[in-house]
Formats: C-alpha cells, structure tokens, sequence
C-alpha cells in the first residue's frame, strides 16, 4: 500500500488481513489512478476551476454552483481542522437527509483528511451507537432535523466527543463556517487511504462497516456510470436514495460531479416527492427502485415525468412486468443492476439498448463475474450457484471475521443467488440468506425478532420476508404470545408501533401472524425456512 497521509491509522490497521482481500483488478486505462489522490479535489474542486458558475447542487429553495459548494466545503474544512480538532484519519459521522449542506459536509471531511461515516437519518440511537462504536467515531456533523437522536446515542458511545449540528440556512456549525477564508489545502491522501466507511446490515443485524479508499469513489464512476449509464454534463440527476446507502451516494452525488452534472437533492425521497421533484426541477435521470418506478408510473398524470431519459433501478429484483409497466407509461427502458455495500456500486447490468426483461445483465465493464458451486467451481449456463464477482473494487470489512465469508479465492460471493444464461446475462433467483429486501431497503430479520422481544407480549418469533407486488417483499413476523396477552388487531397495532420506535420504521412487520409455537430443530434451533415455505 502507498504511505498514508493519516495521523490516526485506526482504518488501516483494521482493515482485513492480506490473504483475505478479494483480488482487486485495474484492466481498464481510467482505472489507473495516481498513488496520491484525495476524491475530494477530483470530484469537486476540479470542476469548480473549470465552471466554477455551473449549477452542481439543487434542493427546494436552494440552487448551489460548483464554486459556491467548493467554498462552503473549504470552509467546514476549516472548521473542522482549526475549531474541532479533527486529526487526519479520525472518523466523522454525517447524519442527516440529502441536502447540499449534507454534500458540502461530506467533501469537507474528505478535504480535512477525515473518514466519512454516513448514517441513515431514520436510524434509532441503538442502532447508532453500533456503527459509531465499530467506527470509533469521535466527530459526528448532524442535520439539525435528526439531532435529538445523534445526542441521545451519544450518551452511549464515548468515544463520540465532538458534535455539530447545521441547517440549510444557519445552525453552529454554518456559524462558523462563514467565519472561515473560502480556499482550502486538501490533505494530499493516498489513493487507498480509507475515504469511506460505509455499514450494511448483515443477516445478524450487527452492522458490518465496508472500508472503501479514495480511488473507489471514482472507480465506481469510471466504471458504472461512464460505461453504462452514460449521462452527460448537461443532465440533473434525482432520486430517492439517502447518501448513506451507496446506491444514493454515486447516483445522486458522485457520478453527476464527476461528469459536471447537476444533482437535485430531496430530503423526502417517497415517491410523491420525488415524482414532484422531477417536475420541478426538470431531472433527466432518475436512481430508484423498482417499487417506486411501479408507484410513479401510477401516477395519475404521467406527464410530471416527461423530462426524465435515463433511469436506473437497482436495490432488489426487477420484475419484468415493471419494467414494461415503465416503458409503457415513458418510453424510457430502465437500467437494471446490481451492486452491494461491500463493493460500493453496481457490477451487474446493461444499458437500455442491451436490457433483456427477467436479466439484470452482463458484467459492468472493468468487473468480473461468474456463478459458482458450493465448492467454489464456476457452473456452466443455466445452472443456479452463488454470484460471485471481482473489480477495481471489494469487500474490505473493518475488524469482522465475516470478511472471510463474504471473500473466497478472490472473489466477492455477494450472497445471491443467480444463473447465467448462454449469452452470458445473469438473471436472478434469490437471496443466499435471511436478508430480506423490501422496498430496496435491507432488513435483517434477527435484528426485527430482537426489537419483537423487547415488549412484555412477546415469548417468541420469527421473521421472514414474504412476496409483496408492490415492495418485493415484505417483513411478516410470527409471533408467540406470553400467557397474559391474547392475539387481535389492537395487539398487533401495538407491536408494530412498538418495533417502530425501537429501530428505523421502515423496518417494521408489516403483518403479523400469531402461533401456539415456531418450527424448530431438534436442537432448538429456529427454521424459518418452513416459514418461508409456507403459502403467503
């Protein structure tokens, strides 16, 4: 590895074992990236030397041009080396919807030398204090919106001494960010000095923090969106994703800066907002998933799209028949993919002239992909095996011994289930574990069962994922009761309200089904397996 410009080598001395890195590959020209190189300086202040005037960043009320988001990036910078004492290689956690003061945070603690922690603004403070506690995060730089919850997980996580709130147009840390002088000298960091930190939920509900160096920020770029999506300078990118997820992070900040682009950020992503927000701003490319496509193409007139022209849904399967519903209702050809966490982006996919219903696609170019037996032998066409994938970017986990799991030979084994068909599509058939992916959000179903049997009702339960046309799928819990409590609507009214204010709502049962007892084995062990098998 090149020499870190980092004080603080908590990133780098967390980082995997050697012999369990998944092979990294570089065979395409744009991949070969320089051995310092700060993200920043590349997707951000580049273009605001070259048009400084352009439009980058658009939000209700706001319109911010790339020497604008520059400036307000420097001066957080600022204030985040001179007022907060941030030391290169600390970790930063950013909490909060998408705004451009989110953005101008993000590039800031990149400039300033700081790792970027992004967290979902409906995480719970239980949930918070996981990440901040596997991160070691000592600064956290929070939406005024979602500061009541920062601070409360703060009270448990003590290693999180530093905290700043901001809002659109004022809040301390905007307080003194105008203090500060508009230029800035970026740390020159590494091209894999850790930039990112970026948590997935695993199947066990303890979060998995994905470590991605500078250089991925723009192999995703260079890779994806330069050779699949194909967007030009001229184009507003809109979608429903929060930074946080990383699907969001590319789509709606990375591939538009470093195109010169412009992105229109929705703090509400639902699609309601996001249908008015195309209209509004005139977006041309949209990043959601196919739930929502299925929900906007309802809509009662269709014309608010007419702006958009290129549209990639990833975050769960594609139905075939949402793919037509949406090509029925635009004309637009959706770009399906998929991507993961680990690898930052999407690896699977195909262009709209090359789109086949029922196939995410073929390997992006500058990835590798194959499907793979249980021992790790690739399958001929049209057999199901484990998807197994490798890049310019992989799954590097921080201080986890699920890294050896996820990573085998080389490769990236994502925990899907997929085919390849003769002419090398690959189509999709389920997930490998008990992640269930609803609306493209991930769940995992432990960490539902522990919120379940925190209230006084609940002896047992098991939650699995069940078909939903709508979402994909759905979170279904089956629940047994303690003596004192009888099953019925007020029950389950509560519970799930009760799950809602224990972790993010979204995570919710959205049915609930009461039994005398679970299937288990003779160990008594959980099959939730029987339960997915069950008819829904």
């Amino acid at each position: 590895m090149n020499p870190s410009a980092y004080t603080d080598t908590f990133a780098r001395d967390h980082l995997p074992p050697r012999e369990q890195w998944p092979e990294l590959i570089f065979d395409l020209p744009e991949l070969q990236y320089p051995a310092r190189l700060n993200a920043a300086v590349e997707l951000l202040d580049r273009q605001a030397q070259q048009h400084p005037e352009r439009v980058a960043l658009l939000a209700e009320g706001q319109r911010w041009t790339y020497g604008e988001l520059q400036a307000r990036s420097n001066q957080i910078a600022h204030v985040l080396r001179e007022d907060l004492g941030l030391v290169p290689g600390n970790r930063v956690l950013l909490h909060g919807p998408n705004t451009p003061m989110l953005a101008a945070c993000w590039f800031a603690i990149l400039k300033a030398g700081g790792i970027v922690v992004s967290t979902m603004p409906l995480l719970r403070a239980p949930e918070l204090v996981k990440i901040i506690g596997k991160a070691r995060v000592s600064h956290a730089l929070s939406d005024a919106s979602c500061l009541d919850t920062l601070l409360q997980a703060q009270r448990d996580a003590p290693s999180l001494t530093t905290l700043r709130s901001f809002r659109a147009d004022g809040g301390e840390l905007l307080a003194l960010a105008e203090t500060k002088p508009a230029d800035f000298t970026p740390v020159e960091t590494a091209s894999d000095d850790v930039a990112l930190i970026a948590f997935t939920s695993g199947t066990t509900g303890q979060p998995k923090g994905c470590l991605h160096f500078h250089r991925n920020l723009l192999a995703i770029c260079d890779t994806f969106a330069r050779h699949v999506l194909r967007a030009s300078a001229d184009d507003v990118f809109i979608g429903s994703p929060p930074f946080a997820f990383t699907f969001g992070l590319g789509g709606l900040l990375l591939f538009p800066l470093r195109i010169g682009a412009s992105a229109a950020l929705l703090e509400n992503g639902a699609p309601p907002k996001l249908a008015e927000g195309i209209r509004t701003f005139g977006a041309t490319v949209c990043f959601t998933a196919p739930t929502s496509y299925r929900m906007l193409a309802a809509l009662p007139d269709p014309g608010v799209l007419r702006t958009l022209r290129k549209c990639v849904s990833a975050g769960e399967a594609l139905p075939a028949a949402t793919r037509e519903l949406w090509r029925q209702v635009t004309g637009i050809e959706l770009i399906d993919g998929i991507g993961s966490t680990e690898l930052l982006h999407i690896f699977i996919s195909a262009d709209e002239e090359h789109a086949r219903p029922g196939c995410t696609g073929q390997a992006v170019p500058g990835f590798q992909a194959c499907v793979l037996d249980e021992e790790g032998r690739p399958l001929p066409p049209g057999q199901p095996g484990r998807l197994a994938v490798k890049g310019p970017t992989g799954c590097l986990y921080l201080d986890d011994e699920r890294q050896k799991n996820y990573v085998q030979d080389g490769w990236n084994i994502t925990g899907d289930t997929y085919l390849m068909d003769e002419d090398g599509y690959f189509v999709y058939q389920a997930r490998s574990d008990d992640m269930i992916i609803s609306s493209g959000y991930n769940i995992a179903a432990p960490e539902v069962e522990g919120a379940l049997l925190s209230h006084p009702a609940v002896a047992e339960c098991a939650v699995v994922g069940v078909p939903d046309e709508l979402r994909g799928q759905v979170v279904k819990a089956y629940v047994v009761l303690n003596e004192s409590y009888q099953p019925g609507q007020a029950l389950t009214c509560e519970l799930q309200t009760f799950v809602k204010a224990v972790i993010a709502p979204y995570k919710y049962p959205r049915r609930i089904e009461y039994r005398d007892a679970l299937p288990k084995t003779a160990t008594g062990k959980l099959q939730r397996f029987l339960l997915r098998q069950e008819p829904t």
